[in-house]
């Protein structure tokens, strides 16, 4: 594809901003080459400056389950505007919001809205914190909460995608705070709890993780979750950034059953625009200034035009529950593609990811398998599964890079790193993912042979 123009912009966008990118995985570092300059979007489609058009499976990380600019969001939208950008006062916008999140996550009986995914997880933490009276969180390595210093720890996310396994500038007093637990692993958040006992404020979980490609929850993890949290006076903290209203209307919660004390909602919540949320239980939410003593405060949070595209979309999602059904099946469509091309598979409503583990090519034999001893050869013969961080790690990203390469060539978009979602949207008519997946096919076949870089 023609790309001169996204390449000019690259040139001069790396003379005025860090790496030419505003967030690292838009780099295309993981890949090879250079990322694309998006000029407009409608629908599944991205334009990019050269004339080229995409189909976009990363809506934009997450929020875009409606698909690009739909036409009642712009509305609302347009129709913010015009009355104003920003006041520092309240609105009724962000009343109806904050109700129709508890109408849809009746855990979270009190809503605090702020500007971002990172800022939501960092007041929540705090609120854990000062509930409790306690400073120690425990989260779970590949788990991305945010890039707030005291989780930046073994996150996932873009980390992964550079192998930067914590952040520079984080100093040492705000990780000694933050434990380290194996996700899918019961007995390493057992010990932590026991080494810290009477210490812990919170344990911050993705209910189902996407930051280090998706990973659901092995049958009964967010249970011991919810036991193990209530049997040291710890609270539970989900992360839905990624998950809230993606999973269902109810997120996490009303997916799996297992019911959270706090909740953290990003992407699909702002329909698109700068806006995020926490909540959770009234007791605790009232520790939240003006009520109680754990101060958190914006500028922009609440921000009208950004409230008025997340009631738009989440009425459209309540209007239309059916939503959730035709992406679910779409998805599950783009899984059975993947599987039939031989990769691991692991997908979680209208989240998927494809991994390239080691041996994929000859049905996936770990020769370099996480472990020693018997516990090794327990996993070499668990040939066909992802399920934590250490998993993920071990995957062929070079693989994934001629893989990624082959799809951008043929106009379809997916993330720029293995250990990102591929995310499904109401605008993914059955026809695009029919083709879509014949392209997995050729692309996973042929490209992952000769076209590595």
């Amino acid at each position: 594809m023609e790309n001169v123009r996204s390449e000019q912009l690259f040139n001069r966008a790396q003379q005025k901003i860090p790496g030419g990118v505003n967030s690292p995985v838009r780099a295309f570092g993981a890949v090879g080459g250079h990322p694309f300059f998006v000029e407009r979007a409608q629908g599944p489609w991205l334009y990019d400056v050269d004339g080229n058009r995409y189909l976009d499976y990363v809506c934009s990380w997450g929020p875009g389950i409606l698909g690009h600019a739909h036409p009642q969001v712009v509305e609302a939208v347009q129709r913010a505007c015009a009355g104003g950008l920003t006041f520092g006062a309240p609105t009724a916008g962000e009343v109806e919001l904050a109700e129709r999140i508890s109408v849809c996550v009746p855990d979270a009986e009190m809503v605090r809205l702020v500007s971002s995914g990172t800022e939501a997880v960092m007041s929540a933490v705090r609120v854990a914190r000062g509930y409790t009276g306690r400073e120690k969180i425990i989260k779970f390595a590949g788990n991305y909460h945010g890039h707030s210093d005291g989780l930046l720890v073994k996150a996932g996310s873009g980390l992964m995608t550079q192998s930067v396994p914590d952040s520079a500038g984080v100093p040492e007093g705000y990780a000694a705070c933050t434990l380290t637990a194996v996700y899918n692993d019961e007995e390493s958040v057992r010990a932590l709890m026991e080494e810290n006992h009477g210490q812990v404020a919170a344990v911050v979980v993705e209910p189902v993780a996407a930051n280090m490609g998706v990973v659901p929850p092995k049958k009964g993890f967010l249970e011991f979750l919810r036991r193990i949290t209530k049997e040291h006076g710890a609270l539970l903290l989900f992360d839905e950034v990624i998950t809230g209203f993606r999973l269902g209307l109810g997120g996490a919660s009303g997916y799996t059953g297992v019911h959270a004390d706090l909740y953290t909602f990003g992407k699909i919540v702002g329909g698109g625009m700068p806006l995020a949320a926490y909540g959770g239980r009234r007791d605790i939410m009232s520790c939240v200034a003006p009520l109680g003593a754990v101060y958190q405060a914006g500028t922009l949070s609440g921000n009208p035009v950004a409230v008025a595209a997340g009631v738009a979309t989440l009425k459209i999602l309540m209007d239309d529950p059916g939503i959730y059904e035709r992406i679910d099946r779409r998805a599950r469509t783009l899984e059975e593609a993947y599987r039939s091309a031989g990769l691991v598979v692991n997908r979680a409503g209208s989240l998927l990811s494809a991994f390239f583990v080691p041996g994929w090519k000859d049905g996936g034999v770990w020769e370099n398998a996480s472990g020693t001893g018997d516990r090794g050869q327990e996993r070499r013969r668990q040939l066909r599964q992802v399920e934590n961080y250490g998993d993920a790690c071990l995957c062929d990203r070079k693989a994934f890079a001629a893989y990624f390469n082959n799809m951008l060539e043929r106009g379809i978009y997916v993330a720029p790193s293995q250990f990102e979602a591929m995310f499904v949207s109401d605008a993914h008519s059955d026809e695009l993912i029919a083709k879509t997946c014949e392209a997995i096919a050729v692309s996973v076949g042929s490209g992952c042979v000769s076209g590595c870089v």
